[in-house]
């Protein structure tokens, strides 16, 4: 029990959607109080996440940062692979009595890769906590001045455009996240709704572009572009 009590905690952090100044304070905090910082993906640097962190926290470029593949494929003999090493490099530090902070764009309860990492940490026996970021959506609705629902309306978070027949037939606004890769056939269909359409693309970022109308999308629109489709009555 001792030895388990020694071990460090792992904080899966949402750093927000794109502005430094929409980083919370216990992510600061957190991130200045430790010395081990994973990002996902080949190089720390060049995360996403890392920058906006950076931007607030300078002396994070000092810090232990390691690397951890999460790769984007369907493969699940793949995917169970690269998340076991990841958690194995995690409980390497976590061992040692370290903790550890994990980055992740947004909130990371949303969509988030930590989720696989935390699943295989508490199995193992060790401490994770989640520290909440502001999620894309609510900053991108914030962007375009305009609130989410109201009253009695329902939210629906769609990851993609997978099940077409459904998507923006629910009740009240349907936010579309990750649908850049199919951005054409994703208007093509909105237009058929009777709804109205915004979309914010690199929300928060130094690129930000803001589409009040559904023409206004670009086809080509990038990965960080999330659609909010609010259905007339």
């Amino acid at each position: 029990m001792d030895c388990i009590n020694q071990r460090g905690i792992a904080y899966g952090i949402g750093v927000g959607p794109g502005d430094p100044e929409l980083m919370t304070l216990k992510a600061v905090r957190l991130i200045r109080e430790n010395d081990i910082i994973v990002v996902p993906g080949k190089d720390p640097k060049d995360s996403v996440a890392y920058k906006i962190a950076e931007a607030v926290i300078p002396e994070i470029s000092g810090k232990t940062l390691v690397s951890v593949s999460m790769p984007m494929v369907n493969d699940k003999e793949a995917l169970t692979h690269s998340h076991r090493e990841a958690a194995k490099q995690i409980e390497s530090y976590l061992d040692d009595g370290k903790n550890v902070v994990y980055l992740t764009l947004g909130d990371v309860s949303i969509y988030c890769t930590f989720s696989y990492l935390q699943k295989i940490l508490e199995e193992d026996g060790y401490a994770v906590e989640l520290v909440s970021g502001i999620p894309s959506f609510c900053a991108a609705a914030a962007r375009l001045n305009t609130p989410l629902v109201e009253g009695k309306e329902e939210l629906h978070i769609v990851p993609g455009f997978y099940r077409r027949n459904e998507t923006v037939s629910y009740d009240g606004t349907t936010v579309l996240m990750k649908s850049a890769s199919h951005m054409s056939d994703v208007k093509e269909y909105l237009r058929e709704k009777n709804t109205t359409v915004f979309a914010v693309e690199n929300c928060g970022m130094e690129n930000e572009k803001v589409y009040q109308t559904l023409d206004e999308i670009p086809d080509d629109a990038g990965y960080f572009s999330l659609i909010i489709a609010k259905n007339k009555y």
